[in-house]
Order: C-alpha cells, then structure tokens, then sequence
C-alpha cells in the first residue's frame, strides 16, 4: 500500500515537473516568434524609409544632413540584435523620421505629392504595427519571466538554465513621456 502511495506521488511529480518544463519551452518559443515578429516589421519599414527619402530628398536638397542622420539611424537599427540594441535604435529612427517630416512640413508641393503622401501613410500603418509587436513580445516576456520567477516553476527554469528574456524598453521613457505641444 505504501509502496502504491509512494509511485502515485512520484508519478504526479514528474506529470507536473514535464508540464512545467512544456509549459517553459512554449512561453521561450512565444518570446522568440514574438521578437521575429518586431524584426519583421522593422525590416519592412527599413525597406520603405529609403523611398520616404528619396521622395523628400527630390523637394529639399539641400537638407543633406537630415537624410545622413536618417540613413545612420535606419543602418543602426539594422544592426539591432538584443531589445535593448533595438530599442536605443528605434528611439534614433523615431527622431529622425520627425526631423525628416518636419523638412517635409516646410514643402507644401511635397505634402501634396501622392507618392509621399502614400509613403507616409505606409510608415504610419507600420509604426502602428510595431507598436502592436513591442506590446505583445513585452507582454509574452511578462509571462515567461513570472514563470521562471515564481515556485514551483523557479525550480524547474533553474534546472533546466531557462533564462530570463529582456523587455522591449523605451530608451529615453522621459522623453517619450512628455506630452506633445500643439499649436496654432
């Protein structure tokens, strides 16, 4: 009889121990495809950011050090391979984009152009999407990082060297805070 008892609680530990480490490599595997998927957003906008400039760089010539530091921060963010990379580079890439549209602002041909115009609602649909991504990688990261934390799964994540994955965070949060000035 206590021999059965034994078995029984041996066979429940180890059911739990196999759904906690299943559980783990899920929520690791949700993580990376969460992460493929800012990547392949970003590339997509990397992709239309060098039309976007060629399109102003028609209008405004003379604005060459605007679509340098564009360029610079579209190569950068390129180059991105950790969220924490990433995140410093999209933060560069949102700069530049506003100091590209503001050149944009001061040329009221170029706002009339469909083809800029469809470029810029191309890139606002896409921001749109990345957005949505940095939000669902963050929240899946959440959930992975309270498995790895939390007990019994604390000791299964250790065994196994299951590792805590990093946020997509913003790089300057008190910049990015600060609430838009609008004015007429």
């Amino acid at each position: 009889m206590t021999l059965i008892a034994i078995l029984i609680i041996v066979i429940i530990l180890i059911a739990a121990v196999v759904t906690i480490y299943n559980r783990l490599v899920r929520l690791r595997n949700t993580v990376k495809s969460s992460w493929s998927d800012i990547d392949v957003q970003c590339k997509k906008r990397f992709d239309l950011v060098p039309n976007l400039v060629e399109t102003v760089k028609g209008y405004a010539a003379h604005e060459k050090t605007v679509f340098e530091k564009v360029t610079q921060a579209r190569s950068m963010a390129m180059q991105a391979t950790s969220p924490g990379e990433m995140a410093k580079a999209e933060n560069m890439i949102r700069e530049t984009l506003k100091s590209l549209f503001a050149v944009a602002e001061a040329y009221p041909e170029l706002k009339a152009n469909a083809n800029f115009t469809q470029l810029q609602t191309q890139l606002q649909e896409l921001e749109n999407n990345i957005e949505y991504a940095r939000r669902y990688y963050n929240a899946v990261v959440r959930d992975f990082n309270i498995l790895i934390e939390s007990f019994p799964s604390n000791l299964i994540a250790s065994m196994f060297n299951f590792k805590q994955a990093e946020l997509f965070q913003l790089e300057t949060p008190e910049v990015e805070r600060k609430p838009v000035k609008v004015s007429f």
